[in-house]
């Protein structure tokens, strides 16, 4: 399963824009700090970005690899941890924390988004198969997904603990669980499935049709116990949202915001005629004990000038409003960068803030992140160099200056950055390629973490 999951699902104005073009003085040097290797021995295609500890370590996982499992692939997948040298120059140390087995242990399988960490180190994250729920695939019981903890031993050198802390079980309880899980103040945590929930049939025929769901794990309150799951939105067709991206953002009052990756209702979507081009969504928490979550669709993506296929991540913006990014739509048919403002009589309004070519500046990019300027940094796919590019957009006055700050190439360098970059402390950039690096046991390089600086 070399290509990622997310790619495998893929089908494949008001601001004005100033176009930087590509001056070699504006790059960023890239350094790749560990390159996969693939097999048994180590994963490949990274699942999602990279976030740091406390200690400068990077946590993440990959889709494929480790020691081997059955039945999706053979490889289920792993979470790994890079450690910074000693001594400057030296090369980043990887350990690998935990390869999971798959659903004929119960275990779970085939990570499908980034790590998160508690303050206590523990690691939290999501896979979309295995488990203990009945999904079948291609015939197969593959399992539904999971949600899984890891915890660091207490002794240095001794094995982490893996917990299933929820295996989903299909149905309207929902499957194949996607993206990063987000953390709210209390401990909670919140994700998506791309598929169950038990509306809608015709988001994904292949897997079960459904739209998928936003469900929340709430911590026991004695330790020992189990969490306990709910589903907050389950979407359907129409106008409503479908296979929701994770990678929720929550608001102080609990208010959750995210995008699905389908649905809308717009027939205008050349890439998904059948339920609409996806969608920025508000779920509102309930007003009594007793009462419902409340989902208002904010925008509805049409293609054309406008984008289609969000990917999630979405941040707040530091001049109001939600900012967000399109895999797909916009003039080039290559993406969008946006923001998503409400006005006085309660309507949002999206404005482009670039809009990708599929040139030179790529296509298709990643959830964007802020500086402490406030100018946003990105990856795409394509490029020059076909691998990919990294790019910052700058707030001018009355203008989005688009700057390409690296092109990837392949190997020794990485190919195809799909998950959102993070900073350290001095404002260096991490991220993580799906594709490229030196590592031999996959066709066209089994992904790389890399660091860019000024």
């Amino acid at each position: 399963m070399k290509a990622s999951l997310y790619a495998a699902l893929r089908c494949f104005l008001v601001v004005v824009v100033a176009f930087a073009g590509y001056p070699s003085a504006a790059e960023w040097k890239e350094q790749v700090l560990y390159s996969f290797q693939g097999g048994p021995g180590d994963g490949f295609d990274p699942a999602g970005g990279v976030v740091f500890d406390k200690a400068g370590n990077l946590y993440g996982a990959t889709t494929g690899g480790g020691s081997g499992c059955t039945p999706i692939g053979g490889e289920c997948g792993l979470v790994f941890m890079l450690s910074p040298p000693a001594k400057k120059g030296d090369p980043w140390t990887e350990t690998i924390l935990y390869e999971f087995k798959g659903e004929v242990f119960k275990d779970a399988s085939v990570p499908a988004g980034g790590v998160i960490l508690d303050a206590a180190g523990n690691v939290y994250g999501t896979t979309a198969y295995g488990g203990t729920g009945g999904c079948i695939l291609l015939g197969i019981t593959a399992g539904c997904g999971t949600v899984y903890e890891l915890s660091p031993p207490i002794k240095q050198g001794d094995p982490w603990t893996e917990t299933i802390l929820y295996s989903l079980q299909g149905g309207n309880d929902g499957y194949f669980p996607w993206g990063t899980l987000t953390f709210d103040s209390k401990g909670n945590l919140y994700g998506a499935t791309q598929f169950g929930g038990g509306k809608g049939n015709t988001c994904n025929p292949f897997f079960g049709g459904n739209c998928g769901t936003v469900f929340d794990l709430s911590p026991p309150k004695q330790k020992g116990e189990a969490w306990a799951e709910q589903v907050l939105r389950s979407f359907g067709d129409g106008k409503d949202g479908g296979s929701p991206n994770g990678g929720l953002l929550i608001g102080k009052t609990r208010v959750i915001y995210g995008t699905t990756y389908f649905g809308g209702g717009s027939q205008n979507c050349p890439s998904n005629t059948s339920t609409g081009c996806g969608t920025v969504f508000r779920l509102s928490p309930p007003k009594t004990k007793e009462g419902k979550w409340t989902e208002t669709v904010l925008h509805a993506f049409n293609s054309g000038n406008d984008g289609a296929l969000p990917n999630g991540g979405l941040i707040f913006s530091t001049r109001g409003g939600l900012l967000g990014s399109t895999t797909y739509g916009g003039t080039g048919l290559s993406g969008i960068v946006f923001r998503l403002n409400p006005d006085k009589h309660g309507s949002w309004n999206l404005t482009t803030l670039y809009d990708f070519t599929g040139r030179q500046d790529g296509f298709a990019p990643t959830p964007v992140i802020p500086d402490r300027m406030g100018n946003l940094y990105g990856a795409a796919f394509g490029g020059a160099k076909f691998g990919g590019v990294v790019f910052r957009l700058e707030h001018l006055p009355g203008q989005v200056k688009f700057t390409l700050l690296h092109n990837f190439s392949g190997a020794p360098d990485g190919a195809h950055p799909e998950a959102p970059l993070i900073f350290d402390n001095d404002h260096d950039l991490y991220g993580t390629t799906i594709g490229g690096g030196t590592g031999n046991a996959c066709d066209g390089g089994c992904g790389t973490v890399f660091k860019m600086s000024p």
